[in-house]
Formats: structure tokens, sequence, C-alpha cells
């Protein structure tokens, strides 16, 4: 059986047919446009490369996923401009007749990296992204984590030192909350020039500062057997031995585990799956999909 799956991101949707990393038959990328653009080329994609049973979606949030609510399959209140309260699955729906699994981009990617990446054998784990915005999602004892609504790891408050950084912050809801003041977006905001083009070091300990207090509150809520890293602000090289070195420090010796001692490089580690993670989770939320209504 093939499926569908689409890593609906807000700069890119990436959309792919197979079953797996190994079997991806045809893989297509393109820019977020206006939402009837955007999720027409999807559509058109799926109906041009042959049938498959069912399509999976990983998308840019905050996303409705509770399937009781009438608003399910929209992206909710988004700051996004024009993506607020977007009706993505009933419009691909309605376009491909078959059945779509939504959940968060990032939950997608956590599933992917379970099901064949850094997390197979684990059952709490957390994915986090750091990119244009920073997302969280993963697994709690062997299931994605659902609640009143999804995780949302950006929009934690984190301490801010406004001495050694009076940056506000740049998220459009809570100024200097983790993606506020973390993200790709807050940090070409606060230095002016995007994350690939900095290369002053004392910019570098800034973000692992950040992002090491948004893992270490992490750790203490979820517990979880292994953090996993993505996004395109952690290609900057020297980053993540920041990151794990300060969560050690952070963490200050309380948690009896090695995880947070001598083996924290096999703890806080990036995806297997690299930049595939997305697309290969939604390719799995699609065979889920099909799976549980046989199950039903």
């Amino acid at each position: 059986m093939i499926y569908g799956g689409i890593e609906a991101g807000g700069t890119k949707w990436v959309c792919a047919i197979g079953t797996g990393p190994d079997d991806l038959r045809e893989t297509v990328t393109f820019a977020t446009t206006e939402p009837e653009e955007t999720i027409a080329r999807a559509a058109d994609f799926f109906s041009r490369n042959g049938a498959v049973a069912a399509v999976g979606i990983g998308s840019f949030g905050p996303i409705d996923i509770q399937r009781t609510s009438p608003t399910w399959g929209r992206i909710t209140t988004t700051p996004k401009p024009g993506w607020a309260d977007t009706e993505v699955v009933a419009a691909l729906s309605n376009a491909l007749g078959l059945p779509i699994a939504f959940d968060t981009d990032v939950n997608a990617a956590a599933l992917g990296e379970h099901r064949w990446g850094a997390a197979v054998g684990l059952e709490t784990f957390c994915y986090i992204t750091v990119g244009t915005g920073i997302g969280g999602g993963g697994m709690a004892n062997g299931d994605l984590m659902h609640g009143l609504l999804h995780p949302e790891f950006g929009h934690m408050r984190i301490p801010h030192d406004r001495t050694r950084d009076p940056f506000g912050g740049a998220c459009p809801y809570h100024g200097d909350c983790f993606e506020g003041l973390a993200s790709g977006d807050a940090v070409r905001a606060r230095w002016g020039r995007p994350p690939e083009e900095i290369t002053d070091q004392s910019a570098w300990l800034l973000e692992a500062e950040y992002l090491a207090l948004g893992f270490h509150n992490v750790i203490c809520t979820l517990s979880p057997q292994k953090i996993i890293v993505g996004g395109g602000v952690m290609n900057e090289p020297s980053l993540l031995p920041l990151v794990r070195s300060r969560v050690q420090v952070l963490a200050s010796g309380y948690f009896d585990a090695p995880e947070l001692g001598d083996a924290i490089d096999d703890y806080i580690v990036p995806p297997a799956l690299a930049g595939r993670a997305g697309v290969l989770g939604a390719l799995e939320l699609a065979r889920r999909a099909i799976a549980d209504a046989r199950e039903r």
C-alpha cells in the first residue's frame, strides 16, 4: 500500500509518495504562498502521481487536531499572514477523495524519527525544531502528545536577562517567549542578519543559553528519554555542543541520570532522518490512519 505525505511548513511544502525512507517514489518542494494556491499544488501533485491509500499532513500551526471539533483540520491562530483559519483537511479531502491524517509538523517529524530514526524503541521523547519559529512535539508512553490542544514548546516562558539581551522578543503574541527569543526570526531581528550569516560567537553563546533554558524546562516537565533537535538554526556547527554543555550546567547535578552527564551527546541529538523527518512522518501518519480504520 502506498501513502502520500505532506510536510506543510510556513516557508515551504514538501510532498511525497512512498512507504518510507527507502521507498520515496516521488517528491516535490514548493514555496508556501497563498492558501488556495498552495493547497491546489499539493492536490495536483497527488492527482498526477498515481493512487495512494491516504495522505498524512504534518502542518505548521497552531492547528485544530480534535476530531470532534467543528474546526478540525484547520490552521487556526497562526501569525503567518493570510493563513489563519485555513481549511487544510477539508480542501484536500474534497480535491482528492482520500482519507486525510492531520497533526503538527513537529509531531509528524517525531513520528518519523520513532519509526525509522533516532527515537526507535523509545516511548517518551521530544522533537524540537529551531527554525523560523520554534516548535515541539513527541511521544509520551508511546502515543503522540495531544491534550487540550497540542504542545506549543515555542511559547513557553523562559528567563530573559534584559541587561545581557535588551531585545524585546519577536513573537507577535508573547514578545519574549522561547520562540520570541531563540527562533530564526528572533536571531534575525536581534542581530540584523539571518543566522547563516552570523559569525560572532557571542551571538551563538546567547542562542545556546536560551535553547538550554527551554530544553531544561522540557526535561523537568516531561522527562523525555531523548531530545531530538532539528531546524535550520541548528546548522551552526558550534551550537549543539554549546547547548549540551549549558544544559548540564543548568541541571546542576540534580538528575541522577547519565544522559545528563557523560552521555549527553547521545541524549540531545540531531534527527537521524535529517531534513526528511517531517515528510516521512507524514507518510507514517497516513499509514496509521489506514491501520486505525481497519481496527475500527
